[in-house]
């Protein structure tokens, strides 16, 4: 019930920040989210209605189906075309960044090579929604955008890897480079290959199932939202990389989807949606808890001897990991300076890197210890967003505002519901299906108030329903119409290149009113 709760709680605040965000294009939703889980934090209500934070859930239940989702939005292709450059940041560049904030860490900030490297370890992983957050309106060149999605999906693995042998170490007292090595191969290659396995033998029972006489649309679904979750868990359960299992597994689901989009496009059609929902939803959530955590950890550390010298190892963390992602892109990724500047402060720390830290315990490391390494985490990701939220608005080139497009977009529409309704007047229709067809049109443009609209509704509930000879003259209106409404928007988009995303979007609305049309419906 706890969890239920919890649940509920975060994704009533999910959906809030969303709505927020709307009101506020400029800001990105992540932050609104994060100030959002601090005012549940400050209020004890609210703050009670969450579960105390952990780690194996959050990974579970929330990180694996975001890279399983992400993962599904990347062709194999491309991973494998830049499958030298992927091993290249998400190994060689991890653990140099790892020695070199390491050692910082312990010099700097006067700490115990275990403690420092534990530090440094857990700041080896970015986040992909934490990224966006940051670029929210500008335009990331396109290979450093490729690149640090690229990174984010799989570094997560380097960082547990690497925790666990910094860990060992402060246990045990030294290095086991073998075990390491060894633990590495056999998580990162296990998780691989037990996430092609595993999706494999899902995308196997799928597409038996939409060529048979048993596919059911809402079965597919069911088995497609559960996937994520059922592959890190057996991965997991076999101590190998959930993490790389459920991305190898989005991967493959990529070439499906590709492969079944006329053999099953409702499917795949309401697969894109649900993706999207759940995406959104638990990228707003991850911030949500961003916020609830730093506050609830913050109280009982924030003021104590060792703010100071936290604040200073976070900072040296910090900086050494953007110094080691400058050097490398430029040296080997082959990046010009803004590139390799872009990519250095483009990996940004979030959920994911608090989540790490907490599955410490203070037990094993000492009150001191772990008050270090939990709020110079914190450091480290309040300064990777900050900083980059700052630099990112004078270095990279603006989308066109939100406020801007939209109101380019709504003309466009106008226009556009114009041609259609021109069109319909010339239609030989009944008055009571010409009034129908009118009043529908005109609610593409949200032309129809609030209240009009209400009293519309309620006329309708005793209104008799259409002959066979007014539907069927019903929908050839809106077939006309759609048809225009289409052929406009084709013309207009070759002049409006930089509001090519939103006319799609409404490109997109016009066919799925149009499928609302066609589909049939009980009259009964």
């Amino acid at each position: 019930m706890e969890l239920l709760v919890s649940s509920f709680t975060l994704a009533l605040a999910a959906a809030i920040s969303i709505i927020i965000a709307q009101a506020l294009s400029r800001i990105s939703v992540n932050y609104i989210s994060m100030l959002v889980g601090i005012t549940i934090a400050l209020i004890p209500f609210l703050n009670q209605q969450v579960a105390p934070f952990n780690s194996h859930i959050f990974m579970e239940m929330i990180v694996a189906p975001l890279l399983f989702f992400e993962g599904q939005k990347t062709k194999i292709i491309n991973i494998r075309k830049n499958f030298r450059s992927i091993v290249g940041i998400t190994v060689l560049m991890v653990i140099i960044a790892l020695i070199i904030a390491g050692f910082g860490a312990a010099w700097i900030g006067g700490l115990a090579l275990p403690v420092a490297f534990i530090i440094s370890s857990i700041s080896t992983p970015t986040d992909a929604t934490a990224t966006q957050s940051v670029t929210v309106g500008l335009k990331v060149p396109r290979k450093v955008d490729a690149s640090l999605k690229a990174e984010s999906l799989f570094n997560d693995a380097s960082g547990i890897i690497l925790l666990n042998m910094a860990v060992l170490w402060f246990s045990n007292g030294y290095i086991n480079y073998g075990q390491t090595i060894v633990q590495f191969l056999y998580s990162s290659i296990g998780g691989a290959i037990v996430g092609l396995i595993l999706a494999w033998i899902i995308v196997i029972i799928r597409q038996t199932i939409v060529r048979s006489r048993f596919n059911s649309l809402n079965a597919q679904n069911l088995i497609y939202i559960f996937t994520p979750f059922v592959i890190y868990a057996i991965a997991e359960h076999f101590e190998f990389s959930g993490i790389i299992a459920v991305v190898v597994a989005g991967l493959l689901h990529n070439a499906e989807t590709q492969e079944s989009l006329l053999i099953n496009s409702r499917q795949i059609h309401m697969g894109i949606d649900l993706r999207e929902l759940i995406s959104e939803i638990f990228n707003s959530m991850v911030f949500v808890i961003l916020g609830l955590m730093m506050v609830r950890i913050s109280r009982n550390r924030l003021f104590n001897h060792d703010a100071g010298k936290w604040l200073l190892v976070g900072l040296v963390i910090y900086l050494a990991n953007v110094f080691v992602r400058y050097l490398y892109s430029l040296v080997a990724l082959k990046y010009n300076n803004h590139e390799a500047t872009v990519f250095a402060f483009g990996g940004v720390h979030g959920a994911v890197t608090l989540s790490l830290a907490l599955t410490l315990s203070a037990a094993s490391l000492g009150n001191s210890n772990y008050n270090m390494i939990i709020m110079s985490e914190g450091v480290l990701i309040l300064l990777s967003m900050i900083i980059a939220t700052i630099l990112f608005q004078f270095i990279l080139p603006h989308l066109p505002s939100e406020k801007a497009a939209l109101k380019e977009v709504n003309k466009i529409r106008n226009d556009m519901v114009k041609r259609a309704l021109t069109e319909v007047h010339h239609m030989y229709l009944p008055s009571r299906v010409r009034r129908y067809v009118t009043y529908m049109l005109l609610t593409q443009k949200r032309a129809i108030s609030t209240r009009e609209s209400l009293k519309i509704l309620i006329k309708s509930i005793d209104q008799p329903t259409f002959t066979e000879e007014e539907d069927y003259l019903m929908r050839l209106a809106f077939f006309r119409a759609f048809a225009i409404e289409r052929n406009y928007l084709e013309m207009i988009s070759q002049k409006n290149k930089e509001y090519e995303s939103y006319l799609l979007n409404l490109y997109d609305d016009v066919l799925l009113a149009q499928s609302l049309i066609i589909e049939p419906y009980d009259e009964d």
